[in-house]
C-alpha cells in the first residue's frame, strides 16, 4: 500500500471509535476523472481526504472513508473517467448519514457533485464543506494568484495540495501543462473537452507545497463555524 493509499484508509479501531465518542463524522467524497497529464485519476478523492485529515488532526471528529467515484459526467471524453449518477451518489450519501448516527459534514473534493446540496439541504445535522467563501479565504491565505473561477481543473490549487501532502503523485511535467479557458458556459451540456485538449483548466505552473499547506490549514480553520453548527445543542 503507498502513502497514497493509506491516505485514504482511516486506521481507528472500534475501540479508537468509542473512546472518542465523536458526535460529528466527516465524509469525504472524491471522484475517479481525468486531471490531465500530470494529475492523477484520484485527484479529487486524495484532496477531499487531506482536507479531511486536516480537520481530523485539530477536531474531534469521526474520519470516514471516502466515497472515491462520483459526477463525473463532464469529464467522459477521457480514458479512465468513472462515474455514477447523481441519484446513486445522494442515496449513497443519505445512507451512510443515516447509518453513523451522528452530525455529518460532507468534504466534497469534486465541483460537479452539485447534487450534495440538495442533499444536505434536505437532511438533519448535515452540511456540506467547503463552502465558497472557505474556498476563497484559503485561496488568499495561500496567496493563490489564478481566480477560482479560471483555476476550474488541475490547476494552481489543486496541484499546490497535491504537492504539500501527496508529491509522489504529481508529474514531473505539471509546470508545462497551463490552459486557461474562462469561457466555459455549455460545460454541462458539452462536457469539458471542447474548451480543454488536455484535461486541464488551470494554471499549475504556479503551484507549490507551501501553497498547499498554507491552503490546507486555511480550511481547516474555516471549520470550526461547521463543526458548530452541525454539534448536538447542549
Amino acid at each position: 500500500m503507498t502513502d497514497a493509499d493509506s491516505a485514504l484508509v482511516p486506521l481507528a479501531t472500534t475501540v479508537d471509535e468509542a473512546h472518542r465518542r465523536a458526535s460529528v463524522a466527516v465524509l469525504p467524497v472524491g471522484s475517479f476523472e481525468q486531471h490531465g497529464p500530470c494529475l492523477p485519476l484520484a485527484t479529487d478523492t486524495l484532496i477531499a481526504c487531506a482536507i479531511a485529515r486536516e480537520i481530523a488532526d485539530g477536531y474531534p471528529v469521526r474520519r470516514l472513508p471516502p466515497v472515491t467515484i462520483s459526477c463525473s459526467h463532464e469529464h467522459a471524453a477521457w480514458p479512465g473517467t468513472v462515474s455514477i449518477s447523481s441519484a446513486t451518489l445522494a442515496a449513497m450519501v443519505r445512507d451512510i448519514a443515516a447509518s453513523v448516527g451522528t452530525g455529518l459534514v460532507v468534504v466534497n473534493g469534486h465541483g460537479g457533485n452539485y447534487v450534495l446540496g440538495n442533499v444536505v439541504q434536505e437532511g438533519q445535522r448535515m452540511a456540506l464543506f467547503p463552502g465558497p467563501r472557505d474556498w476563497r479565504a484559503a485561496c488568499a491565505a495561500a496567496g493563490m494568484v489564478t481566480p477560482p473561477d479560471s483555476d476550474m481543473h488541475a490547476g494552481e490549487i489543486e496541484t499546490s495540495i497535491l504537492l504539500d501532502s501527496h508529491p509522489e503523485v504529481v508529474g514531473d511535467d505539471y509546470a508545462a501543462t497551463n490552459h486557461v479557458a474562462d469561457d466555459r458556459r455549455h460545460l454541462l451540456t458539452l462536457g469539458l473537452s471542447p474548451y480543454s485538449d488536455s484535461g486541464v483548466v488551470g494554471r499549475p505552473s504556479l503551484a507549490s507545497a507551501a501553497k498547499g499547506r498554507a491552503f490546507l490549514a486555511s480550511l481547516a480553520e474555516s471549520f470550526a463555524g461547521y463543526l458548530a453548527v452541525v454539534s448536538p445543542s447542549e
